[in-house]
């Protein structure tokens, strides 16, 4: 089955115009900063350990479904398959990670997916997916091998996977209100405006702990404001060290995207970041790349605001 697909260019600045802005940000928000553009280290290696080697070539968003697929109710009917997806971002041959809901069909329940796929000739999957279980507490399951599905929403980074200049930003002991992504978010739309900045990537959160959310099994009544959806969610403090997948863009260019979103996983713990709880302990390393494009595929008929933070 394909998909409805728009497409539209991003404002593309250099990695060396980025690291100035960037690092001029952070520094309102954390004690200890440096961004600078290096080569991308070996991703397949520790600690990351991702299915792709860096996040060069033909570098890509695609957002596909949304929040209105989940709530008020969910519409379970909406389950995409990666590779796909990939094709649909003109990408067959990618390296894709992202965040999003994870595959029911597979599952067995509703769950936070933490995408990481390499797709064509040279196949594998990384993915991992964080549900409730029985007793209310979260699982941490490695997806296998053949399970490239997901459901009702994913914000993917797709790329050829190569080794190649990226941003490297580090930041540690945060001073200020802003969690460590929407600090990056929020640095790029005060700079560019109306021209929208995408990047995608995955960061590190190398000491402290982070409040992350897991959904539980879908909602049998109606969610229809955020006091709905966080009284339903289940909120957990995770331990570093953990590897969060992630995508952000400046500004929405009349597409109904979600602006940041990133999951991630440690030893025995996954879930949708928020932010950090350990301002003092904080430590963050991260390699972002910048996106030429964006793809919103499947864009939901009837939207709304709100579940989206």
């Amino acid at each position: 089955m394909s998909h409805s697909v728009e497409k539209r260019p991003l404002h593309v600045p250099s990695l060396e115009e980025l690291a100035p802005i960037l690092q001029n940000a952070l520094k309102m928000n954390f004690a200890e900063v440096d961004v600078c553009v290096v080569e991308c280290p070996d991703l397949t290696n520790e600690p990351f350990r991702l299915e792709g080697k860096g996040l060069c070539g033909s570098p890509r968003l695609g957002d596909v479904g949304g929040v209105p697929h989940l709530v008020p109710l969910a519409h379970k009917d909406k389950v995409y398959d990666i590779k796909q997806l990939a094709a649909e971002v003109h990408l067959p041959n990618a390296f894709v990670l992202g965040a999003g809901a994870g595959p029911h069909t597979f599952v067995g329940v509703n769950s936070e997916l933490m995408a990481n796929v390499k797709t064509g000739e040279k196949a594998s999957n990384g993915s991992r997916i964080s549900k409730i279980d029985s007793s209310g507490n979260y699982e941490l399951v490695k997806l296998p091998e053949s399970e490239t599905r997901c459901a009702l929403m994913l914000n993917m980074f797709a790329s050829e996977g190569r080794a190649g200049k990226v941003l490297r930003i580090w930041a540690k002991k945060r001073t200020g209100e802003n969690n460590f992504v929407s600090c990056l978010r929020q640095a790029l739309e005060s700079h560019y405006g109306e021209k929208p900045v995408g990047l995608g990537g995955t960061f590190r959160l190398v000491e402290g702990s982070a409040w992350c959310h897991v959904m539980p099994d879908f909602s049998s009544a109606p969610l229809s404001c955020d006091k709905d959806i966080n009284k339903w969610l289940r909120f957990f403090d995770m331990p570093a060290p953990m590897v969060f997948l992630s995508t952000l863009i400046s500004k929405d260019p009349g597409l109904d995207l979600r602006l940041e979103h990133s999951h991630g996983y440690g030893n025995q713990c996954g879930g949708h970041y928020h932010y950090d709880t350990t301002p003092d302990a904080v430590e963050y390393e991260a390699f972002y790349n910048v996106a030429e494009f964006i793809y919103r595929i499947d864009k939901p008929k009837v939207t709304h605001d709100f579940g989206r933070n």
